[in-house]
């Protein structure tokens, strides 16, 4: 039976990090929401410029869109033996959707790992984030700050802060995830398979945590 993980956090918890170091252990796919959105977009295909008219415009794209891209990309090869979601489901009715979608592929959700932290740390993780204007390297002002303030270390270019590293659309962030995406914690609590990991902890510890959840 294929094995579909569900990789639940708030923004800036280093979700994206973990199911990259998730997919490479377990050998599955990791399959981000917002990369389907790009990707279909840049391919022009007929999902994606279905998409593109709501994104243009500033809209949500409608659920059965963004089922409709990750049911195309569930039934490629590589997903034969399943696939680590990052960014999907956000809200509990995508949940029964993919829990019907995935019938069709012979499996089920198996493991909802839920990485939590306060969105304090959250916030101060975000907005200290710094990007170089040249080559995308990121420093960050506490954790891993440059020799030179506002200057890349590696390529002496500027550095600037990304509109989504500015502290209001952070804040506006999380405060969406919270209304939006929270109760899929609750969703899957009541189903048994979801566990709590602390964010906070370093990414080492935090793999480690999954993995060994995980072979449980």
């Amino acid at each position: 039976m294929p094995t579909y993980i569900v990789l639940l956090g708030p923004p800036g918890v280093g979700k994206g990090t973990q199911a990259e170091i998730l997919a490479e252990k377990l050998e599955l796919p990791h399959i981000s929401s917002g990369d389907i959105f790009r990707e279909n977009t840049k391919n022009g295909t007929e999902l994606g410029k279905l998409a593109q008219t709501f994104m243009s415009r500033g809209e949500l794209v409608p659920d059965n869109l963004t089922i409709s891209m990750i049911r195309e990309r569930f039934s490629r090869p590589d997903c034969a033996r399943g696939a680590i979601l990052d960014g999907f489901p956000r809200t509990p009715a995508q949940a029964d959707a993919l829990e019907v979608m995935l019938k069709g592929f012979g499996g089920r959700v198996d493991r909802v790992p839920f990485i939590s932290a306060p969105a304090e740390a959250l916030i101060e993780r975000l907005t200290g984030r710094w990007t170089c204007r040249a080559n995308g390297h990121i420093f960050h002002v506490r954790f891993n700050p440059p020799k030179q303030e506002g200057v890349c270390d590696l390529d002496g270019s500027e550095l600037y802060q990304r509109e989504d590293d500015k502290a209001e659309t952070v804040t506006n962030r999380i405060e969406v995830y919270q209304n939006q995406t929270a109760p899929l914690i609750d969703y899957y609590k009541k189903r048994g398979i979801l566990v709590e990991i602390d964010g906070l902890a370093p990414v080492e510890q935090v793999s480690a945590q999954l993995m060994s959840m995980l072979k449980k």
